[in-house]
C-alpha cells in the first residue's frame, strides 16, 4: 500500500503570515490538530507546519497574542515528510522514528498534495499489529 492511498487529499492550509487565531479558527472549522502552512495558497510549497500543541505551548503558555502572533513565528519549520509513492510502511516508520502524529505528503516539487493522520493509517493500514506498535512509538516520552 502506498502513501498516496491513505492520504487525505489537498487538505486545509494557512500560510505563514495568517495569525495564530485565524490558523485555529481553521483547525477547529476543520475539525483537525494540525495545520500545514505553505508559501502561498498559489504554489502550495510546504513551508512548515503548525499544530494545536504548538498553540498551547508556544502562544497561550508564553503570554503571546494569538490575534497577532503570526503562524510563521510558531511553527515548525522543514516538517518531515513523505512522498505519494513511498510505501505506507516507510511513511509509518517516519511517524514513529519522529515521534508525530500526521505526516505531510508533498510531489517532486515540495507542493502539498496530501497528509496522513495516525487515524487514516489505523483505519486504512491493513495490518493490526503495526497500526499497534505505530501508535505505541509515537506515543512514548
Amino acid at each position: 500500500m502506498k502513501s498516496k492511498d491513505v492520504m487525505t487529499k489537498d487538505p486545509a492550509c494557512c500560510v505563514g503570515s495568517d495569525t495564530v487565531q485565524q490558523c485555529a479558527e481553521m483547525m477547529k472549522n476543520h475539525d483537525v490538530g494540525s495545520m500545514p502552512v505553505v508559501e502561498d495558497e498559489g504554489s502550495r510549497r510546504l513551508v512548515g507546519i503548525i499544530t494545536d500543541r504548538d498553540v498551547a505551548v508556544r502562544v497561550v503558555s508564553e503570554g503571546l497574542n494569538p490575534r497577532t502572533t503570526q503562524v510563521s513565528d510558531v511553527m515548525s519549520r522543514e516538517p518531515v515528510c513523505v512522498r505519494p509513492d513511498e510505501e505506507l510502511d516507510q511513511a509509518t516508520e517516519r511517524m514513529k522514528d519522529s515521534q508525530i502524529r500526521r505526516v505531510p505528503v508533498v510531489d517532486e516539487q515540495h507542493r502539498l498534495i496530501g497528509i496522513i493522520a495516525q487515524a487514516d493509517v489505523a483505519t486504512q493500514g491493513r495490518d493490526n499489529k503495526k497500526t499497534g506498535e505505530m501508535v505505541r512509538d509515537i506515543s512514548q516520552p
